[in-house]
């Protein structure tokens, strides 16, 4: 999955400077991260819809898009994979319910 995500980042991030005439990603870039996270939460919603209706091909169809927007959403904010994937590092060595509790405090 990391290596799909990887491609698909390093993708976007190439297109950021490209013309927003031409290319659609970097129209969402260049309109700024507010854009870029209405549309993620657009697609957010669309792939709750499809998964509450047990539609599996919209389900997969939506959660390419959110996967995409997601990862504009970051390129947007400066941040990368990489980062993300830390913080999932350093998650693994406790369970759900544990890291949920440590970020109350």
């Amino acid at each position: 999955m990391s290596e799909g995500l990887d491609k698909l980042f390093a993708t976007i991030a190439a297109r950021k400077d490209a013309d927003p005439g031409q290319s659609y990603t970097a129209k969402l870039l260049a309109a700024g991260v507010e854009k870029c996270a209405k549309k993620f939460g657009e697609e957010a919603t669309e792939t709750v819809i499809a998964a509450i209706s047990r539609d599996k091909t919209e389900l997969a169809k939506e959660s390419a898009d959110v996967l995409y927007h997601l990862a504009v959403l970051w390129a947007a904010s400066g941040i990368t994979p990489e980062d993300v994937y830390k913080v999932l590092k350093e998650r693994e060595a406790m369970s759900g319910l544990e890291e949920k509790t440590s970020r109350k405090s």
